[in-house]
């Protein structure tokens, strides 16, 4: 069993910066494709960015490639979401999530992602 909790979250004027991190319990998550996603009120959870195993290959969703950065530090068992240049249309609740499936294609089904957080909210003013 994989435990992921999420951090970093908070209330941000426009523009600003956060940075959201993902910590997993035991050292499975280094093995697999890790995701963030997102999901705003009345809307359906969507992708943000996908990371494979070592951090060599990631993915983004067009509406914030550019502006947000993935990463993860394995040693630390920890996935990171970077996130610049916010907007109002960012807000929304973050969630981490594992691919226990794949190691190194990224996928943007949320029914690929076998493990999630239990989210933190994002909420920027404008």
């Amino acid at each position: 069993q994989v435990q992921l909790i999420e951090s970093g979250g908070g209330l941000v004027q426009a523009g600003v910066s956060l940075r959201l991190s993902c910590a997993a319990s035991g050292r499975t998550s280094r093995s697999y494709v890790m995701g963030w996603f997102r999901q705003a009120p009345g809307k359906e959870r969507e992708f943000v960015a996908g990371i494979s195993w070592n951090g060599a290959s990631t993915n983004y969703a067009d509406s914030v490639k550019g502006r947000f950065t993935i990463s993860r530090d394995n040693a630390k068992n920890t996935v990171y979401l970077q996130m610049n240049s916010l907007k109002p249309e960012d807000t929304a609740v973050y969630y981490c999530a594992l691919d226990r499936s794949r190691t190194s294609t990224i996928v943007v089904a949320t029914y690929e992602y076998e493990y999630w957080g239990q989210g933190t909210q994002v909420t920027v003013s404008s």
